[in-house]
């Protein structure tokens, strides 16, 4: 009984001694690669002899079939590449010697029709004396620039060149945040690149011009410069938005919250071009006074927001509709300011507390539309219905002019 545990033990160290005597005269302790290859038929052996030696490579038999969501990403940049370009903007600088010096920038765009009408951002080419746009198989074409719209930071380029290949324009009503997008353009002149997010958020956002853009599209897909004017896509490949700039805290690259203007604001500002040949901006031809509680208690008005009208051009839409502005002069430090007019509280149900609210509330209508605007005059609440002028027709109003 007492022999039972030794004879165990010996077995055992028997049975470790073949195994590891057998594997070191075949030279190996594990499974070779021609015995991982026969059973996994996925993959083959490759040789490879040379000068350095012998090397075994294990390789996949075939290239993997492409899932769904890779499937869907190649359709996607398959369906809109051949209608993104490069575009250069050349500028003369002056340098400290007063020498005219080209400085060069790049961003993107997206061909409209077979006319060679392109849509990118003002911004791309504010300023410049000459505008190239490169299409998607290399061929560089001069672009004349057809009309700018500086409020939505828009332009239209049309170029001369054939086969030409337009995009197909989607819908921004009804987005919704955690849709998939597609951003496709140049970053840092990297031509014909994709990136992929999702709409993070649907919100205003404030830009240098200082007008809000409404409604725009708030996305994670990295979007860097050179991406300015390119197209955001669906999961369709169609163009739901502009890409026109980035939150970066200063670092001038991605950091996952970009914008882009909803391609609906940019249909109508072509609807415009297409009709008026320039863009027809609504206006109330007032000069107005956003209003804050503490300035609203000081002069007794009625609400403590709002905007209180100061002028109204005379024989603008504001005149014509009967709304008042100021009639007394006081002074906001050394600012001038008349009170005593009208004070708008809403415009079609929909609260205004600041310039940028009433900036919104017309972007959304057109010249020649009609829009019910409620004010406070004196203490009485009314609504008056006021046909909304053009905003070039007050230019001689201030800059403050909505």
């Amino acid at each position: 009984m007492k022999l039972r545990p030794v004879v165990l033990v010996l077995l055992l160290l028997s049975a470790f001694y073949y195994v590891t005597t057998r594997g070191t005269a075949t030279g190996r302790m594990f499974p070779s690669l021609h015995e991982i290859s026969a059973d996994d038929p996925r993959t083959r052996l490759a040789e490879l002899t040379g000068p350095m030696g012998h090397f075994q490579l294990k390789e996949a038999a075939a290239a993997p079939a492409f899932d769904t969501e890779e499937q869907q990403n190649i359709a996607v940049y398959r369906k809109a590449i051949n209608s993104v370009v490069n575009i250069t903007s050349t500028a003369v600088a002056f340098d400290f010697f007063n020498r005219p010096v080209p400085q060069q920038g790049q961003g993107s765009g997206f061909v409209l029709d077979k006319q060679g009408h392109i849509l990118t951002n003002n911004h791309v080419i504010d300023n410049a004396q000459r505008v190239e746009v490169t299409l998607a198989d290399k061929h560089k074409y001069k672009a004349t620039v057809v009309g700018v719209d500086k409020q939505h930071d828009l332009a239209l380029l049309q170029i001369t060149a054939p086969d030409l290949v337009p995009a197909t324009l989607s819908e921004s009503n009804g987005l919704v945040v955690g849709q998939r997008v597609y951003a496709i353009g140049n970053p840092f002149g990297l031509s014909g690149t994709m990136t992929r997010g999702i709409i993070s958020a649907i919100r205003s956002i404030g830009v240098q011009s200082g007008s809000p853009i409404e409604d725009a599209i708030q996305t994670d897909a990295a979007v860097n410069p050179g991406n300015s004017g390119g197209p955001l896509l669906n999961s369709r490949g169609e163009v739901i938005g502009i890409t026109t700039l980035i939150a970066s805290a200063g670092a001038d690259q991605s950091a996952g919250i970009g914008f882009a203007i909803p391609i609906n604001t940019a249909k109508a500002v072509l609807d415009d071009f297409a009709k008026y040949g320039r863009v027809r901006r609504p206006s109330l031809d007032v000069v107005t006074l956003p209003i804050g509680p503490d300035i609203a208690e000081q002069i007794g008005l009625p609400a403590d927001y709002g905007i209180l009208i100061e002028r109204v051009l005379p024989g603008g839409a504001a005149d014509k509709a009967g709304l008042h502005g100021g009639n007394q002069r006081l002074y906001q430090g050394n600012t001038p300011v008349m009170l005593g007019g009208d004070l708008i509280v809403a415009v079609d149900g929909q609260p205004i507390q600041s310039a940028q609210d009433l900036g919104a509330a017309l972007t959304a209508h057109r010249a020649g539309e009609t829009v019910t605007v409620t004010v406070f005059r004196g203490q009485r609440r009314m609504t008056v219905k006021v046909v909304l002028g053009d905003a070039k027709d007050a230019i001689s109003l201030p800059a403050q002019t909505t």
